[in-house]
């Protein structure tokens, strides 16, 4: 142990040295621009949005695995692939779960994990992804203790039954030694449960033999992903367990940046579906330590329609002292509500002036010939998700989206859950409409003419333009029944 923490020391020495002697990154890779312009940051004109390299960011995903990283095969041509219908958005949880992924841990003679070896395959294959993602400017949201590796058995390899943490699996420590169980049968809840993993830092059961491995794998995860400066951090996957656990590793990320003169950006993903809850109001309004949310699980089962709409608007209400990036890294598929339902989240998502939306990956495909099939459970980047990113940011990029906010005050004759605006007032309007519909927009601030445009959100192509004259009601009819974007500009 006390060998690889001076190690880790070394490396973070190393890097803190070549940022402070060159101003730039050097890490293997070609030099693109001062430090203070490369890295991904809040927006200082808005900071619900994200800036990266100097501009303002809209983050749009979706892909085939939440553990990129571990499934090499076809990356390079799916991340191109990502890039070319407007995608720059990534999840990445550092998993281990399906068929030929790798562990994180090299093996003894007799098959036991040796939690004092790093497995160098696994670290090469982040590595690389990380740099894949970076040279085409593609954001990377990093979840670094996955729950569905700790609790039952999920997927081929994931569940603590496979865990190298757990005493059965390695030579490292026995049951007894380390007080971790060698089985767990039961899932991940939106509770605190007493998976003894969970509780080990000082404030809770003061575990100081697994806490130490737990630092050691944290730290060979930083000394690879710090030399990146398009990387999120978020300290679980959508995690019940006590918020303390991530207040803890949230400081212990946090303190290996500023170690090395690295601005990161860090939170945790709660399990809970209901964003209003204690645990998830203990993100908001802690917004030194939390510098952006997710609340991708809104995108679950029980956001729905304009209450899902409504619950975001909230945790902008909620955030409103200290505005920061609402992320939503899992946008669930056709489960329970249907796939068009699982469109409409994306637009809502956007509409709502959220920083990021993503389609959540096809489980449980593990096969990389269907890499881009879809399922109930997500969209990934199946072809119909190709189309829906590509219209979203085909839209988006007519906006300067930094100053514009939701203002469905503007609209009248409206149903629920028919139309949704985001609007710089006098300046830029855009609507969203799920299913078609008829609304009557506000543009008593505008004046002159005005351009507008239609994008359907399936085709991702633009109708011929029209005109109106603003500064008056005016009502906007959908072409037909779908998801339509409109997006209108004054004429100069």
């Amino acid at each position: 142990m006390d060998q690889l923490k001076q190690l880790t020391k070394s490396i973070y020495k190393t890097l803190y040295l070549a940022l402070m002697l060159t101003g730039i990154i050097l890490t293997g890779m070609s030099c693109k621009t001062a430090i203070s312009d490369q890295y991904i940051d809040i927006d200082e004109r808005s900071p619900w949005y994200w800036n990266y390299k100097g501009k303002t960011v809209l983050l749009l995903g979706g892909s085939w695995q939440d553990n990129l990283f571990n499934h090499p095969e076809g990356l390079e041509e799916h991340l191109d692939l990502i890039v070319s219908v407007g995608g720059n958005y990534l999840r990445n949880t550092m998993s281990h779960r399906n068929e030929g992924n790798v562990f994180a841990y090299e093996r003894d003679e007799l098959g036991l994990f040796d939690l004092n070896r790093f497995n160098e395959e696994y670290w090469n294959r982040f590595g690389n992804f990380l740099k894949l993602a970076w040279d085409r400017d593609m954001i990377v949201q990093v979840e670094i203790w996955d729950p569905w590796d700790m609790y039952e058995d999920h997927q081929s390899y994931g569940g603590w039954s496979h865990n190298p943490f757990n005493p059965a699996n390695n030579a490292n420590y026995t049951s007894e030694e380390s007080g971790l169980p060698t089985l767990i049968n039961y899932p991940p809840t939106g509770q605190p449960t007493e998976h003894p993993f969970f509780r080990t830092i000082p404030l809770m059961d003061d575990n100081a033999l697994i806490l130490g491995f737990q630092k050691a794998y944290i730290d060979k995860l930083l000394s690879i992903s710090l030399r990146y400066p398009n990387i999120l951090y978020c300290i679980h996957n959508e995690t019940g367990e006590m918020v303390e656990f991530g207040d803890y590793w949230t400081g212990y990320v946090r303190a290996g940046a500023e170690q090395v003169g690295v601005p990161v950006h860090i939170t945790d993903m709660r399990r809970s579906e209901n964003v209003r809850s204690e645990d998830h109001a203990h993100i908001y309004d802690n917004p030194l330590r939390y510098t952006f949310v997710d609340i991708s699980q809104n995108n679950a089962w029980s956001g729905l329609g304009q209450g899902h709409y409504n619950n975001i608007l909230y945790v902008r209400e909620r955030l409103s002292a200290h505005p920061r990036p609402i992320n939503n890294n899992k946008n669930y598929g056709a489960a329970r509500h249907g796939e068009e339902e699982s469109v409409a989240r994306m637009g809502r998502i956007i509409f709502a002036g959220a920083a990021s939306a993503r389609f959540h990956r096809p489980h449980p495909i593990e096969d990389p010939a269907m890499m881009y099939d879809k399922s109930d459970f997500g969209l990934g980047i199946s072809p119909r998700a190709q189309k829906v990113i590509k219209s979203l940011r085909m839209a988006t990029d007519q906006l300067d989206i930094a100053l514009t906010a939701p203002m469905n005050e503007l609209l009248s004759d409206r149903e629920e859950n028919e139309a949704y605006l985001l609007a710089e007032p006098g300046r830029q309007y855009a609507l969203y409409f799920p299913d078609g519909g008829s609304v009557v927009l506000d543009l008593s601030h505008a004046s002159g003419q005005w351009n507008y445009k239609w994008i359907n959100l399936d085709r991702a192509e633009w109708s011929d333009s029209n005109q109106l004259r603003a500064g008056r009601n005016v009502r906007l009819t959908t072409p037909d029944k779908g998801h339509w974007i409109a997006v209108l500009t004054a004429i100069i």
